[in-house]
Formats: structure tokens, C-alpha cells, sequence
């Protein structure tokens, strides 16, 4: 495991092995109280992202982590949302930690979800497919009648935002997870859980959010004025409501 520190805070990279691979984990943990915090970025995203809109609480641990493929966290492998929260698993066994809250953004929601904390926390959680435009659908189609023919070195120009600049590994591990349907998952959820919402956000609209809070019988739906990462600016808000309802478990 490599350390460093900077401006206080405790960095490090920590080695996990899964499945006859390595995984080099970028992660920061500042403060050794409890209960810990796990935050998880999403897709395209970061530890700093998160690091950002959320500051550590007083007395608590908070952990923030690259997972595999995102920001310093290294991948070439291709994998499943299962694998990932089965990596994280690792990584904090490896750290002697176990959080009792997970707050996943996204993508990062549904691994959190798989980690099954005492209090989830999801801001504006992928894991409810969302019909796509026709446009995207046409993309799509001329993407896969052009692959035979050399297409997928046009890759670039016919995939989403979301998807371009990736490796293979990770275009393929996109492409396994980005339109999963958790509904399942969500519903076999037996713990507490809250789950905040942009009001405007279009990528998992505000309809996901309702859907899941039906799903999850013991969760409360708070909507934000905001986008996809209404969080950001939200964070101090967020965190308090998470306190209060963490100290009435």
C-alpha cells in the first residue's frame, strides 16, 4: 500500500486482489470516529467530486474511494455492478471498516444498494431504466449495422457522453450496467433509507426517484431544486438530514 498526505487529510492507495486480479483503490479517509461514512462517485465521476460537496462530519469517518476505472483507481478488466460492490467489499475488509452509511451518486447508488448499509443514502440513483429518445435509439441502430464494416472505429461518434474516451474494459463494463433494472434489488432493501432528488435532472429523472421510494419500504424521498448533480451545492443540507435520521436508528 502507498501513502501520502496532503493539506492534513489521509490519501493512500490500497491493493485488493478479486478474482486472480489486483485493483489499486485511490481512496481518502479522514476522521477515526464512528459511525463511517462511505461515499461512492458515479459513472464518469470521482472521489473528489464527492470529496467536494461533502465535507467530513465532526466525530465521524468519512471515506471517499475511486472505484475501479474512475479517477487515480486503475481498470482493465470488464465488470458487473456486483463485481464492484464485491471489490468494495474487499477494499474495506482490507481497511478493518464497515460502514453503517454508504452514499452513492448514480451509479454509485446501486453499489450501494449491493453493500446493504443501515442507512442508504442515493442522490439521484441509476437502476431504473429510463426509455430513450429516438434519436439515441437511431445512434444505436447505425452503430451496430456499421460495426461489420470497420464501425467500431467510429465508436466515438455514435456513443453517449457518458461512454466516450473509454478503454475497451470500460466501454464494455458500461454498456453491462447502464441499463440494468434494479427494481428487484431496491424492493429486497429491508433497511432505512433516504434518497434526494434534482428536481430538474435528466438523466434519472425525478419519476426513478418516486419509483425507488415506492420500491424501498422504509425510505423518504427528498426533492432539490437542482440537476443531475444537485448535490453539489447541497451537501451541508443533505448531511444534517442524514445525521438526524442516523441517530433515530
Amino acid at each position: 500500500m502507498v501513502k501520502f498526505w496532503q493539506k492534513g487529510d489521509f490519501l493512500a492507495i490500497r491493493r485488493v486482489e478479486y478474482e486472480g486480479r489486483g485493483y489499486d483503490i485511490s481512496y481518502e479517509m479522514v476522521g477515526k470516529g464512528e459511525p463511517a461514512l462511505l461515499f461512492l462517485h458515479g459513472w464518469g465521476s470521482s472521489k473528489e467530486v464527492m470529496r467536494r460537496a461533502f465535507k467530513p462530519m465532526d466525530g465521524w469517518c468519512s471515506l471517499y474511494m475511486d472505484m475501479p476505472g474512475f479517477g487515480k483507481s486503475p481498470n482493465d478488466s470488464v465488470l458487473a455492478t456486483q463485481d464492484y460492490a464485491n471489490i468494495v467489499r474487499l477494499f474495506l475488509q482490507s481497511l478493518d471498516k464497515r460502514p453503517q452509511i454508504v452514499v452513492g451518486h448514480s451509479f454509485g447508488g446501486k453499489v450501494a444498494t449491493l453493500l446493504e448499509p443501515k442507512l442508504l443514502v442515493l442522490l439521484s440513483s441509476a437502476g431504473i431504466p429510463v426509455a430513450k429518445p429516438w434519436s439515441v435509439r437511431t445512434k444505436i441502430w447505425l452503430y451496430k449495422a456499421l460495426k461489420p464494416l470497420g464501425g467500431a472505429k467510429l465508436k466515438n461518434l455514435f456513443v453517449s457522453k457518458d461512454a466516450k474516451g473509454m478503454s475497451e474494459a470500460m466501454y464494455e463494463t458500461f454498456k453491462r450496467v447502464v441499463d440494468e433494472d434494479f427494481s428487484e434489488r431496491f424492493a429486497s432493501f429491508d433497511k432505512e433509507a433516504l434518497l434526494f432528488w434534482g428536481r430538474e435532472d435528466r438523466v434519472t429523472p425525478l419519476e426513478c426517484g418516486q419509483k425507488i421510494a415506492s420500491l424501498i419500504p422504509k425510505s423518504e424521498l427528498v426533492v432539490m431544486d437542482g440537476d443531475h448533480f444537485f448535490f453539489l451545492d447541497k451537501g451541508e443540507q443533505i448531511m444534517e438530514k442524514v445525521k438526524e435520521r442516523y441517530e433515530k436508528l
